[in-house]
């Protein structure tokens, strides 16, 4: 009876899908575990960095299946934050990414890349400015595992490049582009 038992439950768990493994994750914005940061070049003198304090997202994440893992993160363009208020104000401003009109920028995964050693490329469409184009980002997984709380965890970091053109953002000087740098820990749902 016994072999039969034990027999029966490696059957099952034979047949169980590939994806079993997929863990879904929100992104640990209450925790600050995670962080929406740029940099952008100032009239090709220096570099002004900020961040984005208001976002949220989830992700899927199969270490068994990278290829079958998603993301998606919705960002709230009102909260751009580079450390002075005026100049906050301005990049706000319908010169540059009228954070009025488009209060949220939203990047939607379309697939991910194992490129081995932990290392991603995550594809998707990014809609930012009223303009959806899609973009690369580069990613590593960082780590995975059990909290102190009990809970389980997984963290990664990526990084891309956008072309302000390419979401119809005016460019001031050398500042044609921004990049963007992503640290992302999410807590298993």
């Amino acid at each position: 009876m016994k072999k039969t038992l034990i027999a029966t439950g490696m059957a099952v768990a034979m047949m169980l899908p590939l994806g079993a493994n997929a863990a879904d994750y929100a992104i640990d914005t209450k925790g600050a575990h995670a962080s929406v940061n740029f940099k952008v070049s100032h009239l090709g003198y220096s570099f002004i960095q900020g961040r984005f304090n208001d976002f949220s997202g989830q992700f899927s994440y199969d270490p068994a299946n990278v290829a079958a893992s998603s993301v998606e993160v919705t960002v709230d363009t009102t909260s751009l934050d580079s450390n002075h208020a005026e100049r906050d104000k301005h990049i706000r401003s319908s010169d540059f990414i009228d954070a009025g009109k488009y209060g949220e920028a939203v990047f939607k995964s379309t697939g991910v890349k194992d490129n081995g050693d932990g290392k991603l490329d995550i594809t998707g469409d990014l809609t930012l400015h009223g303009v959806t184009q899609p973009i690369t980002i580069n990613a590593e997984f960082i780590g995975a595992g059990q909290d102190p709380w009990g809970g389980e965890r997984a963290g990664f970091y990526g990084t891309t490049r956008l072309e302000l053109v390419d979401f119809k953002i005016p460019v001031m000087g050398a500042s044609s582009y921004v990049d963007m740098e992503l640290h992302i820990e999410g807590v298993q749902k």
